[in-house]
C-alpha cells in the first residue's frame, strides 16, 4: 500500500536534530546508536529530528522484555485489561489535536486529514473496549457420560507490527489495541518516514497504566524489519506495504512459523455508469483521488467512465481540481506536500511517463505554485484522460496525486477492466440504479467496494483487507478477523468423577 523504493537517509555519528529513540519496557531507549535516519518537515525540506535505526542486538530487547511482561500480561484479568483500554481510550481523545499536529508535521496531509486518522484508529481502540464478549468460548455439557467438552482462545505471546508511512497512527492501531486486548504484548516497527506519532501512543499507553514491556517501539530499516521475522520468540507478524515487501514478509515469515497478515499493494477503481450524479461522482472523484496527497492505500486513482458521460465527468472534475489549495498542512490548504523529496520525484517521474505514453494530461500538477516554503516536497493535483490499461500511470501503483481516467463502452467492460487487474484492495462504483449497484458488489473481485461511497474503509467491527496481490494471508485486520489472528483455540475434554477409579482400559477413548 505505500512506496517502498526509495532507500532511507541513512546517517552515523551525531548531529544538532534531536533523536528518535526506541520504546523498550516503558521508557525511551537508545539501543545501539550506530545508526540514523533523516525525519523531515515535507513542507519545507528540512530535516526536524534524526531516528535512531536498530541493530539486531536493539530488537532482541524490545522482544524479551515484551516475553517478559507477556507471561503476567496474559494472566492479567479481562475487566483490568479493558480499564486499561478505556483510559487509553479517553487520553488519546484528549490528545486527538496534538496527535494530529505530530503527523502532519511528519508526513505533511493536512490537519483536518491528520485529525480524522487520529479518530479512525481510535474506532479499532473502542471495539477492543468490548474484547471481553468475543473472547468467550463454547461449553458443552456431558458430551459423553459425565464428560464435558469446552473452548477457549488464548493469547500469541509476543506480536510484532511493521507499519507504513501514510498512516502513522491508524495503521499500527488497526492491529495493537486488539492484539493488547487479547492478552499479547506487542513490537511496534514504524515507518522511519514518521516515527514520532508512534513513539506519542506508547507514553500514552504509559499513562494509561499498560504494564512496561507490553507496548514496545523499534525504529529502522529492514535490519529491524528482518530481526521480527526471523525472532523465535515473535509468534505473529502483521504488515502493511507495497505487494512486493508484503509478499517477502509473509514468506519470511511464515518460513519461520509465524502466522503473518500482510497487507499489500492497491490500484482501486471507481465506475461511473451513465446514470450516476456526475456532480456526486466528481465530488468523489477529487476527494478519493487527491486527499492526503494521493497516499492512502484506499485512494482512487483509476476512473472507469462508462461513455457516453466521460467529457462530462472530465470538465466537471477540472473545475473542481482547480479551486484546490495545495500548500502546507497548517496554513488550512487542501492538500499537502508528499512525504519526501524522494518520492515526489518518483510520482512526478510518472506524470512524465503518462504524457510520453500519450495520456491526455489535463491538469498538470508539475507546475503547481504551492502556499508554502519553496523547498517543500510539492506535487500538485494531476488529471488524466484517455489512458489505455498497458500505461504505467494505469499499471503501478503510483501512491501519489495522480487521477487516471479511463473510458469503456459498457458496465461489462468496466467490470472487466478491473477484475482482470492484479490488485484487489478497495473499489466504488456510482449509479443510481440498485439492480447493477448489487450486481457489481457480488460480481467484482475486490475486498471493500463502496456503492456511491469513494473510499469505503469499514467500521472498526468489521475487517480492513483486499483479495488477490492486495493481502497475503487468511486474516484481515481488525474486527473479529482480527481477535481470530490474535488468539488461537483450545479445546478441552474434562471428566470429574465420583471418588471411585474407572479401572484399566488401553482401548481408544469411545463416546457412550
Amino acid at each position: 500500500m505505500t512506496s517502498t523504493a526509495e532507500k532511507p537517509d541513512v546517517t552515523t555519528g551525531t548531529a544538532e536534530a534531536p533523536v528518535v529513540h526506541h520504546w523498550i519496557a516503558g521508557a525511551p531507549a537508545e539501543g545501539s546508536g550506530r545508526r540514523f535516519g533523516d525525519v523531515y518537515d515535507p513542507a519545507t525540506g528540512e530535516v526536524t529530528k534524526r531516528v535512531a535505526f536498530a541493530e539486531p542486538s536493539d530488537v532482541d530487547e524490545a522482544v524479551a522484555a515484551a516475553k517478559r511482561a507477556f507471561a503476567t500480561w496474559r494472566e492479567t484479568s479481562l475487566a483490568r485489561r479493558t480499564q486499561i483500554l478505556f483510559a487509553f481510550r479517553e487520553l488519546l481523545n484528549a490528545s486527538r489535536d496534538e496527535l494530529a499536529a505530530i503527523i502532519t508535521a511528519e508526513h505533511g496531509k493536512v490537519l483536518s486529514d491528520a485529525a480524522g486518522e487520529v479518530m479512525r484508529g481510535q474506532e479499532v481502540v473502542e471495539f477492543a473496549c468490548g474484547i471481553p464478549h468475543l473472547l468467550k468460548g463454547g461449553f458443552s455439557e456431558n458430551s459423553s457420560t459425565k464428560v464435558d467438552v469446552y473452548s477457549i482462545r488464548q493469547p500469541l505471546g509476543v506480536v510484532g507490527i511493521i507499519s507504513p508511512f501514510n498512516f502513522p497512527a491508524m495503521v499500527p492501531m488497526w492491529f495493537f489495541p486488539v492484539a493488547i486486548a487479547c492478552g499479547n504484548t506487542v513490537v511496534v516497527k514504524p515507518s522511519e518516514k514518521d516515527p514520532s506519532a508512534t513513539m506519542f501512543v506508547a507514553e500514552l499507553w504509559k499513562r494509561a497504566g499498560l504494564p512496561d514491556g507490553v507496548f514496545n517501539v523499534v525504529h529502522g530499516d529492514k535490519v529491524a524489519v528482518d530481526g521480527l521475522l526471523d525472532h523465535p520468540d515473535v509468534k505473529s507478524i502483521s504488515f502493511v506495504g507495497s505487494t512486493p515487501i508484503a509478499k517477502y514478509v509473509y514468506e519470511r515469515g511464515t518460513a519461520a512459523g509465524k502466522r503473518v497478515q500482510a497487507l499489500g499493494g492497491a490500484k482501486n477503481h471507481m465506475l461511473v455508469l451513465p446514470d450516476a450524479d456526475l456532480d456526486l461522482a466528481a465530488d468523489a472523484a477529487v476527494n478519493a483521488g487527491f486527499g492526503s496527497a494521493g497516499e492512502r492505500c484506499m485512494a482512487i486513482s483509476a476512473l472507469v467512465a462508462v461513455e457516453p458521460v466521460a467529457d462530462e465527468l472530465i470538465a466537471k472534475i477540472k473545475e473542481r481540481v482547480a479551486t484546490l489549495r495545495t500548500g502546507d498542512g497548517r496554513r488550512g490548504c487542501d492538500m499537502g506536500p508528499l512525504v519526501t523529496g524522494a518520492h515526489r520525484d518518483k510520482v512526478r517521474s510518472y506524470v512524465d511517463a503518462g504524457e510520453a505514453a500519450g495520456a491526455e494530461l489535463v491538469v498538470d500538477g508539475r507546475t503547481v505554485q504551492p502556499d508554502g516554503e519553496a523547498a517543500g516536497f510539492w506535487l500538485g493535483p494531476t488529471l488524466f484522460d484517455k489512458v489505455r490499461p498497458d500505461m504505467s500511470i494505469y499499471t503501478d501503483e503510483i501512491f501519489g496525486p495522480v487521477l487516471s481516467l479511463v473510458r469503456v463502452g459498457s458496465y461489462q467492460e468496466g467490470l472487466d477492466l478491473i477484475n482482470a487487474n492484479p490488485y484487489g484492495n478497495g473499489t466504488a462504483i456510482f449509479t443510481n440504479d440498485g439492480g447493477a449497484a448489487r450486481r457489481f458488489q457480488n460480481e467484482v473481485e475486490v475486498g471493500m467496494v463502496g456503492i456511491n461511497v469513494p473510499i469505503p474503509v469499514p467500521v472498526a467491527y468489521y475487517s480492513f483487507g483486499g483479495w488477490k496481490a492486495s493481502l497475503f494471508g487468511d486474516n484481515h485486520a481488525h474486527g473479529t478477523e482480527g481477535v481470530q489472528f490474535f488468539t488461537r483455540g483450545k479445546v478441552v475434554t474434562g471428566r470429574w468423577l465420583d471418588p471411585s477409579h474407572g479401572g484399566l482400559n488401553l482401548g481408544f477413548p469411545q463416546n457412550a
